[in-house]
């Protein structure tokens, strides 16, 4: 896999992700984690011309499904302690790099104000990696909620609330478009089975991912 500049492409997927500037911790607590999920879902829209934070909370929750014309489709995503992962589906020009800009540029802000820090939060710009089949697809948003059972987060990812995970499982409400995965499977309990079923690769995975970040760095 390569990680330099990729070319977005209108309905192409993408794994998306990035982490913070020098590995610090992005996500310190529940509060943090609900506003960049909430931003997630504010600024996928593109005809946003208000600033999420001078939006009323309800008024976000309001909107899982917006009318208007979307940067990118959110199929599913995990948010971790120092890094996130999203998988999109570009649907209008630019429109990745136009929803990471305003998703980063926004949480960051936010992050800096509370925090009373200065500068970028996140570590340069995002990575990116088209995805090339269908069953890519399907494996990537696996990794995706596997994360924090790789990383030692949780030993539950029922009990794990910063990904999309319990949505594909229909124990919350959200905004992924989860048709792109859960076509493939005759329930959540087969999704979820898939998933489990796999945490021995994803952990091997996680290490290939791991090696990458140092060449990176």
């Amino acid at each position: 896999m390569s990680y330099q500049q990729t070319v977005f492409a209108n309905n192409q997927f993408y794994h998306v992700f990035n982490r913070g500037v020098e590995k610090r911790t992005t996500f310190i607590d529940k509060r943090d984690y609900s506003r960049f999920t909430d931003s997630l879902n504010y600024y996928r829209a593109r005809d946003q011309h208000v600033r999420f934070s001078f939006r009323g909370r309800m008024e976000v929750d309001d909107k899982n499904t917006f009318s208007g014309p979307l940067f990118a489709e959110v199929v599913s995503y995990c948010l971790m302690p120092n890094h996130f992962h999203l998988l999109l589906k570009q649907v209008n020009d630019n429109g990745i790099t136009m929803f990471l800009s305003k998703l980063s540029n926004s949480y960051t802000k936010y992050f800096n104000t509370r925090y009373k820090r200065v500068g970028p939060l996140f570590q340069g710009s995002f990575k990116a990696v088209r995805i090339e089949s269908d069953e890519q697809l399907i494996h990537v948003s696996r990794y995706i909620h596997l994360n924090p059972l790789i990383d030692y987060l949780t030993k539950d990812l029922r009990k794990y609330t910063y990904s999309s995970y319990l949505e594909y499982l229909g124990i919350k409400k959200g905004f992924c478009h989860k048709n792109y995965i859960m076509d493939g499977f005759s329930s959540p309990e087969a999704y979820e089975k898939f998933v489990l079923d796999q945490e021995d690769y994803g952990r091997s995975i996680k290490l290939l991912e791991r090696a990458i970040h140092e060449e990176m760095a």
